[in-house]
């Protein structure tokens, strides 16, 4: 938190120091176009449908590894070249 802290009263002294207006401007939509951490997204009903249906495959442990999707993604893209 210290560290947060130090960061923000840097940035504080260097926007202080800015004179050029421009600057100014460009960093004020810089920091007002970024979403608050509270903002949602809003999702179509299938990317809503999707999310069900991957919630419903962890619960129901229907995953595997990073690695064995990798594994059995390079065994299929190397059948697919042999066909």
């Amino acid at each position: 938190m210290a560290e947060l802290d130090e960061i923000r009263n840097q940035l504080i002294s260097k926007i202080l120091a800015i004179r050029n207006s421009n600057v100014l401007f460009e960093i004020d939509e810089l920091i007002s176009s970024k979403k608050v951490d509270t903002d949602f997204y809003n999702l179509t009903e299938e990317q809503e449908i999707m999310l069900e249906m991957s919630e419903n495959d962890i619960l129901n442990n229907r995953v595997i590894s990073h690695q064995q999707f990798m594994e059995n993604t390079t065994k299929w893209l190397k059948q697919k070249r042999s066909s």
